[in-house]
């Protein structure tokens, strides 16, 4: 029987980028868009907070665009300052890679795994699902899904009875599936 673990968002990320104002480099998003029109183009911003001085940076999401090439819903959206939108932008790697962030996701997802009624089988087949684009270690996925430290998942691995069709080191942010066999 196949088990469903899901990763979900619980919370906005905190945005990696340096402040201007301070030393700091973490910006929390304020879910709030700056749209200027100069004649036909139309430029708009995501307006991030500095977590430790307040400094507000824009971070571009539009820029020198001609306004009949923008969505209408888009642009209804940028106006409502929709949460929704906040989040798709925040992932959308053409958003980070133009103002050259990373997100922080520490302590922003929790996973759901439906239960542990599948622990105490001889081999559990579990999918992991991502509602976003998280990026986590595989092997603490595990760990905190099946109730183990860090260093007993690493164990499994080595010794074979927990195997999965992608490398478990380092960090996964796309499905995945694996087998623990006890």
């Amino acid at each position: 029987m196949l088990k469903i673990w899901v990763v979900m968002p619980t919370c906005l990320p905190l945005v990696r980028r340096r402040c201007h104002a301070c030393t700091s480099e973490r910006f929390r998003a304020s879910g709030k868009f700056r749209v200027n029109a100069n004649h036909k183009l139309l430029d708009a911003w995501l307006l991030a907070l500095c977590t430790a001085c307040g400094d507000t940076a824009k971070l571009t999401v539009l820029e020198r665009m001609y306004v009949r090439s923008v969505r209408p819903e888009l642009l209804d959206r940028l106006h409502d300052n929709d949460p929704g939108l906040t989040a798709e932008l925040l992932q959308d790697p053409l958003v980070q890679r133009r103002n050259r962030i990373a997100l922080d996701w520490d302590n922003a997802w929790r996973l759901d795994t439906g239960g542990s009624d599948h622990l105490d089988r001889e081999a559990i087949d579990i999918s992991v699902r991502f509602a976003a684009r998280i990026p986590v270690r595989p092997v603490r996925l595990i760990a905190e899904g099946c109730g183990l430290s860090r260093a007993e998942v690493e164990r499994l691995v080595t010794e074979g009875k927990l195997v999965s069709a992608v490398r478990l080191s380092g960090k996964l942010s796309g499905d995945f599936t694996f087998t623990l066999k006890r």
